[in-house]
């Protein structure tokens, strides 16, 4: 057998050959396009540097980098932690896991005080389903269509698109998706059996950008409640500042029992997520922490990134709501400019959506944004809609750039498709 030699994948074009060889050739496909030939090579706040010399705008990431890339406190933190010691032994506690579960706690105001750290978002949906379960003895699972919470095979049951279970012949979780135009789709619900929880994301970012709606939300959290069920807000990419608020729940005064957190909680330099929790809903755990264990949760890397990271981003919200009203101005000029390609945007804070006449539309926007500089992120949910997603640290002269580009691309793609 031959072994391939990782230094050849020191050219683009040997670093696609490797993921056809290796992973997918529309992996390849895909990251052809969008780097028009190029791959990344570094980055450094909104910049990211290509193997031609070109720098593009990362308004995309899947949501991770809202600090940008490589915040300088986050890494300088985790560089200490790899100099002591970057993984736990599993047996002795460990002090940067203690300290982190104690920033988070305390940077929610106290309200949810038991924490349990994962690495993807898929990590805490699954821990917070098997608690609800677990501590209400009950195993229905309410969640929202246009729902997207990871696609692992649990939080796979409460992710609403099909397309996403493609040749699978059921999941685990038993999952009723509700309406979220109907107010009292949980008292349906709960008037035909027993639910352990209520999951709902305050803004569906894969479906969109969709902002669900507050009093639906208020009702659907009494309703849950007076039956006996827990409430599961998942923030894992609306939360943490990206739509203005440490957490949306807690910041319109939803009663949530927990919180679920990721993608930026690792400054964008480590992966990171977390369960917030009620210690009701935590119960389980508190009574056998081996209930649900992970090799790498708390991962002491990961964790030394947690505190220069909440510091960062709550040093950067006056700079967020600068930003989001430069945005929403932006959009609306496009939108006027553009009505026959740009069919609408919704969204919150630093996350918004553009909706478009057709999802072949949309797709072109992706690929002549990338070629012009700017990466966004597509919707598999909306395949109509691509996602801005732009970081903290966006100066006023990257977001006029950035608003410049989506303007020249609109031009194009209305050339192109005859919209």
């Amino acid at each position: 057998m031959t072994i391939a030699d990782p230094t050849l994948a020191t050219t683009a074009r040997n670093v696609f050959a490797i993921l056809r060889r290796h992973q997918s050739p529309k992996l390849a496909l895909m990251g052809g396009f969008a780097g028009c030939g190029a791959v990344e090579q570094t980055a450094q706040g909104c910049q990211v540097t290509l193997s031609d010399g070109r720098t593009v705008l990362d308004f995309g990431s899947y949501a991770v980098a809202l600090l940008g890339h490589r915040h300088p406190a986050v890494v300088a933190a985790v560089r200490r932690q790899l100099e002591t010691m970057p993984v736990s032994t599993r047996s002795l506690a460990n002090p940067v896991a203690a300290e982190a579960t104690a920033w988070l706690a305390t940077y929610l105001g106290g309200a949810l005080p038991k924490v349990y750290f994962g690495l993807n978002g898929a990590d805490a949906v699954e821990v917070a389903v098997k608690l609800a379960r677990l501590a209400s003895g009950h195993d229905r699972v309410l969640a929202v269509c246009g729902a997207f919470h990871g696609k692992t095979l649990g939080s796979l049951a409460l992710t609403h698109n099909p397309i996403f279970r493609t040749g699978l012949r059921g999941c685990t979780v038993d999952v009723a998706h509700l309406d979220p135009a109907d107010p009292d789709a949980v008292a349906k619900e709960t008037a035909q059996g027993k639910v352990a929880a209520l999951v709902f994301e305050p803004v569906q970012g894969e479906n969109g950008a969709v902002p669900l709606p507050l009093e639906v939300l208020r009702r659907w959290t009494q309703d849950a409640h007076d039956h006996g069920a827990f409430v599961i807000s998942d923030e894992i990419q609306c939360g943490l500042r990206r739509c203005g608020e440490r957490s949306l729940a807690l910041a319109d005064g939803l009663n949530v029992d927990a919180v679920l957190f990721g993608k930026a909680l690792g400054g964008g330099v480590m992966p990171l997520s977390a369960l917030a929790c009620s210690p009701a809903l935590y119960e389980p755990l508190a009574k056998d922490p081996y209930l649900h264990s992970a090799t790498f949760g708390g991962y002491p890397l990961s964790c030394a990134a947690l505190p220069p990271a909440l510091a960062a981003l709550e040093a950067r919200v006056d700079h967020g709501k600068v930003l989001a009203d430069t945005i929403v101005a932006g959009l609306r000029i496009l939108h006027e400019r553009h009505p026959d390609v740009m069919t609408g945007f919704r969204g919150r804070g630093l996350l918004w959506g553009i909706t478009f006449a057709s999802a072949h539309a949309a797709g072109e926007m992706v690929i002549e944004l990338a070629k012009a500089g700017l990466l966004v992120s597509p919707c598999l949910s909306s395949p109509t809609t691509i996602r801005l997603l732009p970081p903290l640290c966006t100066t006023s002269g990257e977001l006029a750039d950035a608003l410049d580009l989506l303007d020249g691309a609109m031009d194009v793609v209305a050339a192109t498709t005859g919209t």
